[in-house]
């Protein structure tokens, strides 16, 4: 994705908070992060200067997405299994750290509240994650105190110090039954949902009795304590109230194309999210019931427990078929995750219409803007050549191909010099011309609507004299005319400059197409001129004729492969021990480059 790409894409973001993802020109992701505003922090990136690392960063951006989220609070969440999950190289902090963790009470005879980054099925009780580690950690240590289960080892012979600090239930002193465990279960299960209302009223007591008594140490410790109940008690309207695995399909309708977006929530957090766009040739509600089923039989996902679907979906067909629990939620959390998945489906299919509005203004704005500039009826096809040659040596040309605005890269065609010695470029252009347009005429393709010269007069004069009076053809040519700096400044027409709007999409057209036509050409030269060298060093080598030359240049390809071989590899081509090591030899002796 170019710059200018990038910057139409980031006019498309929303004013909400969400996730960023960052990819590089791998569509590998490198960096994800959150905003409470979307908008705002992506531009950052893109229209401030940035030093150290986060210029590494950006410079290795080539393309990026988003998702939206409800809150704040849920970009965090989102971000954190994101980056869980894809670990990109530069989220080195949150890669290095402990990861974000879970209150658990495990499932065995005597159960504890423990800390942990992993989520198994075996039948414990999880809370979280918890993206403030610390506070976790601080809160699970104050429900010890107000609601403790074990905490010693199961091995204690007498009562811990912990059950004489009231911090342990006591199994090691007595028998605790099962329903006095589950009712503390229960106390801590309402805590962490939430319910603190009692226990902070309480140690706000505590804190101004303490300043009262000018005790302003233990003050504070009640101050930090019901912060750090507040930041891990805190709702998540993103995860759902319980564990259960479910996957949450929705869909967004327009213009006749059908966005679908997926969210798969793992232990209550989205750990992924997919997306579709295409058109869509039936009812989106058939459409979507036929892309779960793909989905689920085609893709290989495992099946979650529970699926979540718009109205208008036949749940009874889909559960039968997939043999799960299908549901149209009406109200409440999973209502709030099928609406944001909906929100997001909206916002993916009004960002790809409006970047094919611009892609359309770009291409095919242009091309009318140009054909108005140079009075020819719509210019559907341009042809563009370029030469390239150092002093002379190893002369050759390149052609590039654009049709209504965009490349056609399969239609590329390369030219080595056959005819002309040295630098000379009417010649040059009337050989390329010739060969090109003569093939078109032999096979009876299609005639380009433009020929585009990268350069002025003499190409120009030199390409028209070929077409009009060798072949007989009538194809308008024009010359890109450069200025001072090497860009494209206007072109020459009927032997008159015409001269293109800076600010106009014609204009910056016809510089994308000098930049490609140039690059194509200087990138073939550089490899005609690399093996040239390559061929001649041989030629020079005692011992090397027409026939080792060959094999040479066929196994090995590059004059590195070579320089770094052993005899033994040359051997193996049937070059005798003696000419090989001249040619071995023959690499001490290189002028470095």
């Amino acid at each position: 994705m170019t710059r200018e790409e990038i910057h139409s894409k980031l006019a498309l973001l929303p004013d909400l908070p969400g996730c960023y993802i960052m990819r590089n020109s791998e569509n590998e992701i490198i960096y994800i992060g959150k905003a409470k505003n979307l908008r705002s922090r992506v531009k950052s990136y893109f229209q401030q200067k940035h030093e150290g690392k986060t210029a590494l960063l950006v410079a290795d951006i080539d393309h990026f997405e988003f998702i939206v989220t409800k809150t704040n609070k849920e970009s965090l969440l989102l971000e954190i299994s994101l980056i869980k999950q894809y670990q990109p190289k530069y989220n080195i902090k949150l890669k290095q750290g402990t990861m974000y963790p879970y209150l658990k009470v495990t499932n065995e005879k005597d159960p504890q509240l423990i800390i942990t980054s992993i989520v198994e099925d075996d039948g414990g009780v999880y809370f979280g994650p918890y993206p403030h580690v610390y506070a976790a950690t601080e809160t699970q240590q104050f429900i010890q105190k107000v609601y403790p289960l074990r905490k010693c080892a199961r091995n204690s012979k007498r009562a811990c110090l912990y059950y004489s600090m009231g911090q342990c239930i006591g199994c090691c002193d007595h028998d605790v039954t099962q329903e006095e465990y589950a009712t503390q279960i229960q106390k801590i299960s309402r805590f962490l949902n939430g319910e603190v209302k009692e226990i902070k009223q309480n140690l706000v007591e505590k804190m101004h009795d303490a300043a009262e008594r000018l005790d302003f140490e233990q003050a504070a410790d009640y101050r930090d304590q019901i912060r750090y109940i507040e930041t891990t008690v805190e709702k998540q309207t993103i995860m759902s109230r319980d564990y259960t695995n479910r996957d949450v399909f929705a869909f967004f309708m327009d213009k006749g194309w059908l966005s679908i977006q997926v969210f798969l929530l793992r232990q209550s957090t989205i750990i992924k999210r997919e997306a579709a766009l295409f058109p869509c040739y039936g009812t989106p509600e058939d459409e979507l019931l036929s892309f779960i089923m793909q989905f689920y039989q085609e893709q290989n996902h495992i099946l979650p427990k529970e699926i979540l679907v718009p109205k208008g979906i036949d749940t009874e067909l889909l559960a039968e078929t997939l043999e799960t629990t299908v549901r149209i939620p009406k109200r409440g959390n999973k209502k709030s995750m099928l609406d944001l998945a909906t929100t997001n489906s909206e916002l993916a299919l009004n960002e790809k219409f409006l970047l094919i509005e611009r892609s359309k203004h770009k291409t095919v704005g242009a091309i009318q803007e140009l054909s108005e500039a140079l009075g020819i009826a719509y210019i559907e096809t341009i042809e563009a050549f370029d030469h390239s040659n150092i002093q002379g040596t190893n002369p050759v040309s390149a052609m590039v191909v654009y049709k209504d605005g965009k490349p056609e890269r399969k239609a590329y065609r390369k030219y080595k010099i056959k005819t002309v010695e040295g630098s000379h470029e009417f010649a040059t252009t009337q050989e390329v011309i010739r060969r090109r347009y003569t093939r078109l005429l032999r096979e009876q393709k299609p005639l380009p609507d433009l020929i585009l010269m990268d350069g002025g007069k003499i190409q120009v004069r030199a390409a028209k004299e070929v077409l009009e009076d060798e072949l007989g053809l009538d194809i308008p040519v024009a010359g890109m005319v450069k200025d001072n700096k090497h860009r494209t400044a206007s072109l020459l027409f009927n032997d008159e400059l015409v001269e293109l709007d800076p600010r106009s999409q014609a204009f910056h057209l016809v510089q994308r197409i000098q930049d490609e036509v140039h690059r194509f050409a200087i990138t073939f030269h550089r490899q005609v001129r690399g093996k040239n060298s390559f061929s001649s060093q041989l030629d020079q080598v005692e011992g090397v004729g027409p026939k080792t030359r060959t094999k040479v240049l066929k196994h090995f390809k590059t004059m590195k492969k070579m320089r770094e071989a052993e005899l033994e590899e040359f051997q193996k081509l049937g070059i005798p021990l003696k000419v090989a090591e001249n040619i071995k030899e023959s690499f001490k002796t290189e002028v470095p480059k």
